[in-house]
């Protein structure tokens, strides 16, 4: 299943909201890289065992399933979190990138392939439309959880 979606962080019709900057949005997802369980309520833990600039390795726990994947990061553009194939987890990856089509109208692209053929996909389109649901909604909690954090100040700070 191939999937994405845009969420709108900035919209510029709006004077009231509050605005987020590229460096606020960036940190809030590099945060959700390095410290998911803010913004994964049902994940028990997350190892980080590997950091560099410009990728980590971790091990997430949710109750017995265990998983590894490696993040990679480009600094202000997007965050690759990728999945290789492990026990009964196929391989998959989850794509967020900042996109800017016009000055501070910041939009984040979520885009996910969990490594299915079509064939599989056309087998599953029942699944996958919950599972679409499912990483939509997440999705829309992880930027409002950053807009939390930022309206607090704590996306101010930290280094990115």
């Amino acid at each position: 299943m191939k999937f994405e979606h845009l969420i709108e962080i900035n919209d510029l019709t709006n004077p009231l909201n509050d605005f987020i900057t590229r460096e606020q949005l960036w940190r809030g997802l590099v945060m959700r890289a390095e410290s998911p369980k803010l913004f994964v309520p049902y994940l028990d833990e997350c190892n980080i065992t590997e950091r560099t600039e410009a990728r980590m390795t971790r091990t997430l726990r949710y109750g017995d399933l265990v998983i590894n994947d490696q993040v990679n990061f480009v600094h202000l553009e997007h965050i690759h979190y990728d999945v290789a194939a492990q026990n009964d987890i196929p391989q998959s990856s989850l794509r967020m990138t900042i996109e800017e089509p016009v000055p501070e109208a910041f939009f984040v692209r979520f885009a996910y392939d969990d490594g299915h053929s079509e064939e599989e996909d056309a087998a599953n389109e029942m699944y996958n439309d919950y599972r679409r649901s499912a990483y939509q909604e997440s999705d829309i909690d992880t930027i409002r959880i950053i807009r939390e954090m930022a309206e607090a100040g704590r996306l101010n700070a930290l280094p990115s």
